[in-house]
C-alpha cells in the first residue's frame, strides 16, 4: 500500500485535502490547476526559501517533491508548448515533455547534456528558436549533435524578445505556453509583462543562492489565486497578473 501524499487547500480557504497519488486526488490537483481562459502564458518554476532555482546538485532535482512533479506534468499537460533556454536544457538535462511540443531558445544551439530522445527514443516536437542571423549556425548545430528539431528564426539580437518568441510560437500553431526558465528567460519574462499566472513551488530548503530564481527591477502586480501546502513543508503558489 502507497503511503498517502497530501496536500491541502489554504487559498481558496476551503482547507480541502486530497491525496494526490490516487486518481481522484491526481483529478483533483488537475482541477485546481486548470488553466482559465485568459491563462494563455505561465511561469511554472521551482525556488528553495533563500530564492535558489538549483538545488545542491545544480539542477532542480534536489529540490523537487511528489507534488511537484505532478503539477509539473498537469501544467505541462494543459500546454501547446514548453519553453526553456537551452542553458537549462544542458544543466537539467531536459527530457521532451510527453504532452506539448519543447520550444528552446538559443543564440548557439548547443544542447550538450540533454536526454531529448531518451526513454525509449520517444520524442515529441522540437523547436529551436534562434534569433535569424544564428539560424544557419544553430541548425548546423543541430544536425551535428543529430537532434530532430525545427528551426525557428526570430528577429531581434542574442536576447530573444518575449512577445517575439510567443509570436513566432503562435505562428507554429503553439498558442497555449509554459515557461519553465531558467531564471535568466524567466525573468525576461515577467520584466516584459508576458506572464498571465505564475506557478511557483517554494520547498522547505536553506542553502546558497548566488542569483534569484526571478530578477525583476521594477516588479509586477499580481494577485495570490492560490496556495496549496502538503506534510513536508512544501508550498505551491499560483499568482495571477493583475
Amino acid at each position: 500500500m502507497s503511503t498517502p501524499v497530501l496536500v491541502t487547500e489554504l487559498l481558496p480557504r476551503t482547507l480541502a485535502e486530497a491525496d494526490v497519488s490516487t486518481p481522484d486526488g491526481r483529478a483533483w490537483l488537475e482541477n485546481v490547476y486548470a488553466p482559465g481562459a485568459g491563462n494563455r502564458v505561465r511561469l511554472n518554476m521551482i525556488t528553495s526559501l533563500t530564492g535558489s532555482a538549483v538545488g545542491s546538485d545544480g539542477t532542480s532535482e534536489t529540490l523537487t517533491s511528489e507534488v511537484d512533479r505532478s503539477i509539473l506534468g498537469i501544467i505541462r499537460a494543459a500546454a501547446d508548448v514548453v519553453v526553456v533556454g537551452a542553458s537549462t536544457v544542458r544543466a537539467e538535462g531536459y527530457l521532451a515533455p510527453r504532452s506539448a511540443a519543447l520550444a528552446i531558445v538559443t543564440a548557439s544551439g548547443r544542447l550538450d547534456g540533454h536526454r531529448l530522445g531518451a526513454e525509449g527514443g520517444r520524442t515529441g516536437r522540437i523547436l529551436l528558436v534562434c534569433p535569424v542571423a544564428h539560424a544557419s549556425a544553430v541548425a548546423a548545430e543541430r544536425d551535428a549533435q543529430g537532434i530532430d528539431a525545427e528551426i525557428v528564426p526570430v528577429p531581434g539580437d542574442d536576447d530573444l524578445e518575449p512577445r517575439a518568441i510567443l509570436d513566432a510560437l503562435r505562428a507554429e500553431g503553439l498558442d497555449r505556453v509554459v515557461c519553465e526558465g531558467g531564471p535568466t528567460l524567466a525573468s525576461r519574462f515577467v520584466e516584459a509583462g508576458m506572464i498571465d499566472e505564475l506557478c511557483v513551488t517554494v520547498t522547505p530548503v536553506v542553502g546558497p543562492a548566488p542569483s534569484p530564481f526571478i530578477r525583476v527591477t521594477d516588479g509586477a502586480q499580481a494577485t495570490v489565486a492560490g496556495m496549496l501546502v502538503d506534510e513536508a513543508g512544501f508550498s505551491y503558489l499560483r499568482l495571477r497578473r493583475s
